[in-house]
């Protein structure tokens, strides 16, 4: 199945397992509406994961972005790591489910 399709099927039946048991759990209610986030992503780590969302790979991602390939998975592993999820599609569906992508 696409990546893209995946993300989408992740965030709408947070229930469904699509990846592996570690898949990112949805998100609580905040207490304050949702407007408090436990971890802050910068601008260029959305909009890395937004073009990772896609579906589109590395090498076409780090073209579109201006990065070289090496920089964009170094950058994707900085992400995966403060987040604590495992692969970049983890990082996304984190993403999405907060409503950020």
């Amino acid at each position: 199945m696409e990546q893209a399709t995946l993300v989408r099927r992740a965030v709408k039946d947070p229930g469904v397992p699509l990846l592996r048991e570690s898949m990112v759990p949805a998100p609580a209610p905040a207490s304050d509406g949702g407007q408090s986030l436990p971890v802050n992503l910068t601008d260029d780590e959305l909009q890395l994961l937004a073009e990772i969302a896609t579906g589109v790979t590395t090498d076409v991602a780090a073209r579109r972005l201006e990065l070289s390939a090496r920089t964009l998975r170094r950058r994707l592993r900085a992400i995966c790591d403060q987040l604590g999820v495992n692969t970049p599609i983890e990082a996304v569906v984190w993403a999405a489910r907060k409503q950020l992508i």
